[in-house]
């Protein structure tokens, strides 16, 4: 299905319904400028060195360009949380210790959404 303006919503909510477990990385001009590529690879290629079924979201800009590159993480039974200043080492702990090892990675933590 070929995605438009009229269906975008009841996609995006599709997609928030049917996931209980993704991570999001923003990979706007500015976010690849700052490496958002590099992130979004390891996350991808730690998940399934991890055997994970998480599913890695591609997003656009969150206006915080300052802070890039940003990943949104959820995981069910953990605080939805947005990290910044993601390198490639970043993106391995995401994996390792906040998906996998359920600990979140509080220096490099820019925003919990809930709790």
């Amino acid at each position: 299905m070929k995605l438009t303006l009229n269906n975008f919503d009841e996609e995006t909510k599709n997609v928030k319904k049917n996931n209980k477990n993704w991570i999001k990385v923003g990979l706007s001009t500015c976010g690849i400028a700052a490496g958002a590529d590099v992130a979004f690879a390891t996350i991808k290629k730690v998940l399934q060195e991890n055997g994970s079924d998480v599913e890695v979201i591609r997003t656009g800009c969150a206006g915080k360009c300052y802070a890039e590159p940003l990943v949104e993480v959820k995981i069910e039974g953990m605080p939805q949380v947005v990290y910044g200043n993601v390198n490639e080492e970043v993106a391995t702990k995401i994996v390792q210790k906040h998906v996998m090892g359920k600990q979140l990675i509080n220096d490099h933590i820019y925003l919990v959404k809930d709790a």
